[in-house]
């Protein structure tokens, strides 16, 4: 595929393996084509030039998106620990230094970008990527940090394909530790009602960008 994408055929295979392996990929790229976009292709045509300009301006405009998007999430996602970073520190907390487990965190500090482990379903260890770990001011030996995910969307429809991800997070990580797992998320951009509702509905509770205050209501 990179090989084709660059102009020319792959060195290897030739022959008869070669055109196998094009018709293979033929086949499944058949299977996936977009009939709204390439009707010629069904109808077992060439396109024509309207036809033609129209489906690559869409596909140019899917694989720009599909590259700016994830770009636009990090930046977006490291706004958003700026934000939380300095609310926290103007409230006295400290960041801790790189290498400090969850589980090792000092009242009145915080990390980003933490891993916390927990169990698979086959049982086997695997660590969770959390945004933001905080553990309260006001902690006591044992009590479980804060968990915090930034979450940011350009639209309705992107936040509903996502909003199990959470979920399944936050099952996971009770699992392991039990009811005393404090998860939030953090929000910027359109989530609905649906969205909000599903995650509620999963016990996960959340806080607005624009309302940056009501971290305290977690104790922070």
């Amino acid at each position: 595929m990179k090989s084709m994408e660059e102009g020319r055929l792959p060195s290897r295979p030739r022959g008869a393996a070669l055109d196998e392996a094009l018709e293979k990929m033929g086949n499944i790229l058949g299977e996936l084509v977009d009939g709204g976009i390439f009707p010629w292709v069904a109808e077992g045509r060439r396109p024509s030039e309207d036809e033609s300009y129209r489906a690559s301006t869409i596909v140019a405009d899917r694989l720009c998106g599909s590259q700016a998007n994830p770009i636009i999430r990090n930046a977006q996602e490291e706004r958003q620990l700026t934000e939380i970073g300095g609310w926290l520190e103007a409230r006295g907390y400290s960041r801790n230094p790189p290498g400090v487990r969850f589980n090792e965190m000092e009242p009145g500090t915080f990390s980003f970008r933490l891993n916390v482990p927990v169990e698979g379903e086959t049982g086997s260890r695997i660590n969770l990527p959390v945004d933001a770990v905080v553990m309260p001011g006001g902690a006591t030996e044992g009590d479980m940090p804060l968990l915090i995910e930034a979450k940011s969307a350009g639209d309705y429809a992107n936040t509903n394909k996502r909003r199990k991800e959470e979920a399944t997070k936050f099952a996971q990580l009770r699992r392991k530790y039990g009811t005393q797992t404090r998860y939030a998320l953090f929000l910027c951009g359109y989530f609905d009602g649906s969205y909000l509702g599903y995650e509620a509905a999963e016990g996960i509770d959340w806080v607005w960008e624009h309302r940056l205050d009501d971290l305290a209501e977690f104790g922070l």
